[in-house]
């Protein structure tokens, strides 16, 4: 499979507009991402690679020049994907360590649409205002590197921290679904239809669980408590498990 890589710049350079490009065009990496495909990746010249835009586009196309400041390619195909529907959205608690990265990476490998990193009432890790903008900045970076490992047209959005009363207030307009190993419901009996056009979010706690008030706000406000199998999972890993269900629930699998 070639290698993929993203423009940086705009948040959809690529989309279908007057002057987008198409096949015979062609399309320059600089920056960071011209360095990692010509000093960390060695590709060459005449070596096809895709090239998206993370909004849907997405490029076939030769390299015509390669150096660690700019890369052209030259493009030979072109597919617009559409957004995913119903989207999923992964609430991942804050937690020590590198959990709630390590959480991250794998969620976008595995197609997550959103992730919101979530101040719980348990988490270890607190962010104050500056770590939120360095950590959600964090999290984008890695949510980015994941989507190009996994060759996918459409990157996750890393959104602001969350509060307990943000997530309360989403609960009115999606479907939202809590991971708690107590619960009754298991996850893969659940209930999906793929025709909604609301958000299915997924709530992980961190490592201590979701404190007994959070769970019952967020029932209150219409989310589902449901638990994945018998064994508590790691915060790191009950978010990609959970979306492994959903999709296949979706048909997406």
């Amino acid at each position: 499979m070639p290698l993929h890589f993203l423009l940086d710049g705009a948040v959809s350079p690529l989309a279908d507009t007057p002057g987008a490009p198409r096949p015979g065009d062609a399309v320059t990496l600089t920056g960071q991402e011209a360095h990692h495909a010509a000093a960390v990746r060695r590709i060459r010249v005449g070596e096809e690679v895709t090239v998206g835009d993370g909004r849907g586009t997405w490029l076939t196309g030769e390299c015509e020049s390669v150096s660690p400041r700019e890369v052209v390619v030259r493009v030979t195909g072109r597919d617009d994907v559409p957004a995913a529907t119903p989207r999923v959205v992964l609430v991942q608690a804050l937690a020590k360590g590198d959990r709630d990265e390590l959480a991250v990476q794998a969620a976008t490998e595995l197609g997550v649409d959103e992730i919101v990193p979530w101040q719980a009432a348990r988490s270890v890790s607190r962010w104050d205002a500056a770590k939120a903008a360095k950590g959600t900045a964090r999290w984008a970076t890695i949510a980015r590197e994941a989507a190009k490992q996994a060759h996918r047209a459409w990157l996750p959005e890393v959104s602001p921290l969350a509060t307990t009363d943000e997530l309360v207030a989403r609960a009115a307009a999606s479907r939202v679904l809590v991971l708690e190993p107590t619960a009754r419901e298991p996850l893969s009996k659940t209930s999906l239809d793929a025709t909604d056009p609301r958000d299915i979010v997924l709530v992980v706690g961190p490592e201590g669980g979701i404190a007994p008030q959070e769970l019952e706000r967020l029932a209150d406000a219409g989310a589902t408590l449901v638990r994945l199998g018998d064994s508590v999972l790691r915060t790191s890993t009950a978010g990609p498990a959970s979306l492994a269900v959903v999709s296949a629930i979706l048909g997406r699998w």
